[in-house]
């Protein structure tokens, strides 16, 4: 037995190979083989719990990779070798590295489930709260990674403040060169802080209408009322001038309409009194004005103004469709008819008109035969 514990192997005594062999067998193949069904387990905990994060803890833990944890258990396999220096130092860089990346995935995907499942759960209550942990998910994964980097590199052995200095320089360049993404970049931070709208609110910009789907960081996807996807850039859309309904109380509704110009004055008069009944009989709405505006070309001109007291354009043009009817109705037995586009020609001659002919005279036909 003692012969046996003192074998000796490439400088190394074989209990030693016996224990780097154990970490990696332990930690990268234990670890990967253990995991699915210790991930199944703490996931139905999970289920029965009101909290998001043992949620996030487990959407972190699955996130672990075997071959990572092999490469990571290279750090304590090759500190109980003995070997040169050159690779002992590349085997611990490719375990430093390894652990790197594997904290970056357990940290990454541990903020993105809490940040997805606030996101889903504010899209049902507050889709303004959505749009800024849109963008928080992307700095936070952003952050997180330049950290790692960093901290690696220095770990490594490499002069992070010559770097530093190196990737300050090179970025104004990488900036002139993306001036445009990075543009749209900063557009859409300002999006989600300013908030001149938000996901599920309705605007208008250059004719296009939509409901706001999804606020990325480079574009803006806008669902028209047609159902076809529109994608503005986020720069176009802070230099355009958009209208933004989803805080509009009141909408307010100007109409006009023309009667007839041998309409009685007196029965005229009595128009928008029957305009201001018509309105006021319907829910929801708030008489402003009708006047007489104007003589037209083959019209009387009325104009109408009204206030809906809620933002909904379907209760609106069916507000507005009762009181057409309405005004109709009431105008049929009033005597009262829409005009429509007419013109009227009148010829004043006494007597008959004067003809002449200018130019050659018309060559006149040979006369046909009579046969008797």
């Amino acid at each position: 037995m003692s012969d046996w514990t003192h074998l000796m192997i490439a400088s190394n005594p074989l209990p030693a190979w016996l224990e780097a062999l154990a970490w990696l067998l332990v930690v990268g193949f234990g670890v990967a083989a253990a995991k699915p069904s210790v991930v199944r387990r703490l996931q139905r905990i999970a289920e029965h719990t009101p909290s998001r994060w043992d949620d996030a803890f487990v959407h972190a833990l699955d996130g672990t990779r075997g071959w990572l944890m092999a490469l990571v258990a290279l750090l304590p396999a090759v500190r109980v070798l003995t070997m040169p220096a050159q690779p002992r130092q590349w085997l611990e860089g490719a375990a430093s590295v390894a652990l790197a990346l594997q904290l970056g995935l357990w940290t990454g995907r541990f903020i993105d489930k809490l940040i997805t499942q606030s996101r889903e759960s504010a899209m049902r209550t507050d889709p303004e709260t959505a749009t800024g942990l849109a963008a928080m998910s992307f700095l936070a994964r952003l952050v997180l990674w330049s950290l790692l980097l960093l901290l690696l590199l220095d770990n490594l052995g490499f002069n992070v403040s010559t770097l530093l200095a190196g990737l300050g320089v090179g970025g104004i360049a990488v900036g002139l060169a993306l001036q445009n993404i990075l543009g749209d970049l900063f557009s859409s931070l300002s999006i989600v802080l300013d908030k001149p709208f938000q996901i599920g609110h309705f605007i208008v910009i250059d004719g296009f209408s939509g409901t706001v789907e999804n606020i990325g960081l480079k574009t803006t996807r806008i669902r028209s009322i047609g159902g076809e996807l529109l994608v503005f850039s986020n720069t176009d859309l802070t230099k355009a001038r958009l209208r933004n309904y989803r805080h509009m109380q009141e909408r307010r509704i100007v109409f006009a309409f023309g009667i007839e110009y041998d309409t009685p004055p007196d029965v005229v008069a009595q128009v928008p009194a029957q305009v201001r009944a018509a309105v006021e009989h319907q829910q929801q709405t708030r008489f402003d004005r009708a006047h007489f505006k104007d003589f037209g070309d083959s019209a009387l001109n009325f104009e109408v103004v009204y206030w809906m007291t809620t933002a909904d354009y379907g209760v609106f043009m069916d507000t507005q469709q009762a009181i057409n009817l309405e005004l109709m109705r009431v105008f049929a037995g009033m005597g009262v008819g829409f005009a429509f586009p007419t013109r009227t020609v009148q010829l004043a001659v006494n007597g008959s008109l004067p003809v002449s002919w200018q130019g050659e005279p018309p060559q006149r036909s040979a006369e046909a035969p009579t046969g008797g």
